[in-house]
């Protein structure tokens, strides 16, 4: 029930959200998903949830049909045992630092037990890790709080625990935010959407809409499914997808995805993917994923962070051989190499996967983050990825004498076989005949051969439309007399559709894909980057090639022309097997045996299913910028990652060498090695920028910091 409002800020009173096991980040990120909605703020232990808006009462009254409907059975719950743990840890700190106030007052007696009492859960951890897994860090911390309970040393036994619990509960809490960070890409889709049936509105849960359903979004409202729109225009928010903030308008036969918010206007949608198939649904699964996989850096790191807990047991035994000092001893097993070695990694990856999701680009695991970052060598497929993947009409070319066929009537005609294909040729023909208003050509039944071409009848005639191989050697149609032509056409860098009309040649359609703006000075980036070699396959004649490779910088020793699509994979492995490290960026169903074979495979926004599947990067917004910033969102975690590695052996070995050598007592070493431990974990959640700025990096970075340390 609402409790208080103010012009812009509205609190209500929500007794289930005192209940623990609910997942109070994604409660959060739903109403902070709605338009309108600037903050949103729950306080679980009083029931509060309070919600900051832009005033407007259209915004109000959906804020107060969001709390009237909400029940807990709606939110997925987090693991209980995360929130055991941490309140565990909470829990110790706080009597640690009761101990540790009475512990002056108390005499003998009482200050043993008491102090027994508080480290008993460093101690337990250390005997069980002992059994069940052998000589960790857990058997050297209990070690040394336990030497100095047994010197009589109460103050320092408590001390030094106090000091590890305190370090797990932030680590604990770092890790949280780190997995928290990517919970916020997860958005919940709308549970209910209105679908129009026989001209009626009605309103279904979104779960039951099916493939082909009318489906009407308003102002307001988030896309429950991917679908085209077949009428109205809208201004849509597609930031969740794209990280670009600027609405894109959207009108007859865009298309549209699930996630993203009508700032303005009204669709009618019909849809082409529902459920487990919506862009949202498998983001989600994508990044699902994601969290499960460990590069081989993070094995790495927990093998070498393994290993050190002997180095450090060896040196404590050493220096007890040589000193018969338990104090030093003590002091010396409270450094290890461990923590953040083995915390301080995957908080980086789980950074990077989150920054790279709201800047347009989904890491599949953190293997990804490492393959881009160690890759030399990137392999363009042309089409779609250099070039924009958008033809258009530039030549029709009328082959028969008869004048009743003047080009904007070859235009018609083909414009009306060809609207019942859906690939981008047929595409780009029908936009084109639309553009010019030309009139539909009635037709007979279109039989359709995929990937090869149409047949159909015209006033009793044989239309047959589709590629020169289709129309040789299926149709037996020769071209041969208009080769000159041809040879013309594509050395001009055009795609070329034929059409034969009573088995006689008709006409010849040009098409051409124009290259991306942007595709030459992200090529000279990506060298500046590091990148040795820059490759660029085609299926185009040589000619045709080198010369879009000049435009774009690439080297013609890099160039492989006239490429048949089963090829690509080989030429992937060929340059592997000179010891390249190969990123592939390709958008096409041939194109997934090249992804798979490349060391990372990253695929365009708009590519086919196949492709991003088999991708192990996968691109939301549709700008080559992307792949740079691919490039540098890896680079940058990579040498973040190594940076805390060499910080954590450095600081830790002086602080070892100092316990060593007796100047650092072991309340001090817990402290120092703790305090460099949260260091590189919150360096780590702060994670890398995009921004070449280095002040703006730092900024971006304290920002991130300071958020994580308010919410724990």
């Amino acid at each position: 029930m609402l409790v208080h409002e103010l012009s812009t800020r509205l609190r209500f009173k929500l007794p289930f959200l005192r209940e623990p096991s609910l997942d109070f980040a994604y409660l959060e990120v739903s109403l902070g998903a709605m338009p309108g909605v600037r903050n949103v703020r729950i306080n679980s232990p009083a029931a509060s949830l309070v919600v900051e808006y832009n005033g407007k009462p259209a915004i109000k009254q959906n804020i107060m049909d969001w709390c009237a409907n909400i029940s807990q059975k709606y939110w997925p719950r987090v693991d209980a045992s995360e929130n055991v743990s941490s309140d565990t840890n909470l829990s110790r700190v706080i009597s640690t630092g009761l101990a540790l106030a009475l512990l002056p007052f108390l005499r003998p007696p009482l200050k043993t037990l008491l102090t027994y009492l508080t480290i008993a859960p460093t101690l337990t951890k250390g005997a069980n890790s002992l059994f069940s897994q052998g000589i960790k860090v857990e058997v050297l911390d209990s070690l040394a709080v336990g030497l100095a309970a047994v010197r009589g040393e109460y103050f320092t036994a408590a001390a030094t625990h106090g000091f590890l619990v305190l370090g797990e509960y932030l680590e604990h809490q770092t890790e949280k935010h780190s997995d928290a960070l990517l919970r916020h890409l997860l958005k919940p889709m709308p549970t209910e959407a209105w679908v129009e049936c026989e001209g009626t509105l009605i309103q279904v849960p979104s779960t039951s809409i099916k493939e082909g359903d009318l489906v009407v979004v308003g102002t307001g409202e988030m896309m429950p499914i991917d679908g085209r729109v077949i009428d109205g225009t809208a201004a849509v928010n597609e930031a969740s997808l794209t990280g670009e903030t600027v609405p894109v308008r959207k009108e007859l036969k865009d298309k549209v995805l699930s996630g993203t918010v009508i700032e303005e206007g009204r669709l009618k949608i019909r849809a082409t993917r529902v459920g487990d198939n919506t862009t949202t649904a498998r983001i989600t699964r994508f990044i699902e994923e994601s969290l499960k996989k460990q590069s081989k850096t993070q094995r790495m790191a927990d093998e070498l962070a393994n290993q050190r807990v002997y180095y450090t047991l060896g040196l404590g035994v050493l220096v007890y051989l040589l000193t018969r000092d338990t104090q030093r001893l003590a002091a010396v097993f409270l450094v290890d190499h461990a923590c953040p070695l083995k915390l301080g990694t995957p908080v980086a990856i789980k950074s990077a996967m989150y920054r790279g999701a709201t800047h347009g680009m989904l890491f599949r695991g953190g293997q990804a983050i490492e393959n881009i970052a160690n890759a030399d060598t990137i392999v363009f497929d042309k089409t779609g990825t250099l070039t924009t993947g958008n033809l258009e009409v530039t030549d029709i070319i009328p082959l028969t004498e008869d004048t009743k066929w003047p080009q904007n009537e070859i235009l018609a005609l083909i414009a009306s076989v060809e609207e019942h294909a859906t690939h981008p040729v047929a595409d780009a023909v029908v936009k084109s005949a639309k553009h010019k208003a030309l009139h539909h050509i009635e037709h007979e039944d279109v039989d359709y051969m995929v990937a090869h071409g149409l047949t159909t009848q015209v006033e009793g005639q044989k239309l047959i439309i589709g590629s020169r191989h289709f129309l040789e050697e299926h149709q037996q149609i020769s071209f041969v007399a208009h080769d000159p032509l041809i040879k013309e056409l594509e050395g001009q860098g055009k795609t070329l559709l034929y059409a034969a009309l009573n088995e006689t040649p008709f006409s010849i359609v040009g098409l051409r894909d124009h290259l991306r703006p942007e595709a030459a000075q992200i090529v000279t980036q990506l060298k500046q980057s590091g990148m040795k070699t820059i490759a660029l396959l085609t299926g185009d004649q040589r000619d045709k090639a080198l010369a879009l490779a000049e435009q774009l910088g690439i080297e013609t020793e890099h160039v492989y022309y006239e490429c048949p699509p089963e090829e690509k994979g080989n030429i992937v492995k060929q340059l592997q097997n000179k010891g390249h490290q190969v990123a592939f960026v390709g958008d096409g169903v041939n194109d997934a045996p090249a992804l798979i074979t490349a060391d990372v495979g990253i695929a365009m926004p708009k590519g086919a299913d196949l492709a991003r599947a088999t991708a192990d990067i996968v691109l939301l917004d549709d700008h080559l910028e992307t792949v740079l910033n691919a490039k540098r969102l890896g680079d940058k975690t990579m040498q973040l990652i190594h940076y805390h590695f060499n910080v954590s052996m450095v600081v830790n070995s002086a602080v070892a060498g100092g316990a060593a050598l007796g100047l650092l007592s072991p309340v001090l070493t817990a402290l120092l090695h703790n305090g460099t431990t949260i260091g590189i974990l919150l360096n780590s959640l702060a994670g890398v920028s995009l921004q070449e700025n280095k002040l703006s990096e730092m900024k971006e970075k304290l920002g991130t910091v300071r958020e994580a340390l308010q919410s724990s």
